[in-house]
């Protein structure tokens, strides 16, 4: 099916640089521009995980906010997103490098965890500015993968560029063996979550689809 349809009716702006997060928008009917925040994440705190993926989903999207033409009209859209692994309470991003990914992943096996994604959504009408937040989380139950499928894993370099250590949509797919919730929000965006949001700043969701 071809989904260049053309410009949609809403602009959007994507404040992060996930190719995963990307494609599962584009794979939606969405076109979103990509404009990276560059924040510096490590000194953002709070009380919980699910907690601390909202604050930097919000930390990301204000950066590039200010980025933005203040001159500027029409409706557009802006999302910041980040994703973070619970387990044991812990919060786990990208890997270091690859000896933590394999520490990480011998932590992981044959046990589950919860990937949080939060979502921070402004909306433009005329001149003004209504936000949304709001985490999504999914149970990912990983498999008792061995040692050498570690190593051969890690080395692949994928566990490196995603938070979690593991993809469910690439080659850490076959080492998931289940998923509860929304599996988008695995990749890094819950597509239904960010419908209602845009539903609650009144913005349809087909009014951000390529349009023909």
């Amino acid at each position: 099916m071809d989904l260049d349809r053309g410009p949609a009716a809403v602009r959007l702006v994507l404040a992060s640089a996930s190719p995963a997060r990307l494609l599962t928008l584009r794979n939606a009917g969405l076109d979103p521009e990509v404009i990276v925040s560059g924040v510096d994440e490590s000194t953002t705190t709070a009380d919980t995980v699910a907690d601390l993926t909202a604050a930097l989903a919000r930390l990301k999207a204000d950066a590039v906010l200010a980025t933005l033409d203040p001159a500027a009209s029409g409706p557009l859209v802006l999302l910041g997103c980040d994703s973070m692994l619970e387990l044991d309470g812990q919060p786990y991003g990208k890997p270091a490098d690859p000896a933590a990914a394999v520490a990480r992943w011998r932590l992981m096996r044959n046990r589950s965890g919860i990937l949080h994604t939060g979502h921070h959504l402004a909306a433009r009408h005329g001149s003004t500015w209504r936000t949304r937040t709001a985490v999504a989380s999914t149970v990912v139950h990983f498999a008792d993968v061995s040692d050498a499928e570690i190593e051969a894993y890690v080395a692949t370099g994928e566990p490196l560029a995603v938070a979690g250590a593991f993809t469910v949509d690439g080659l850490g797919g076959a080492f998931v063996t289940g998923v509860e919730g929304d599996h988008h929000n695995v990749v890094g965006v819950s597509l239904p979550l960010l419908r209602r949001l845009l539903a609650e700043l009144d913005v349809s969701w087909p009014t951000l689809w390529r349009r023909g």
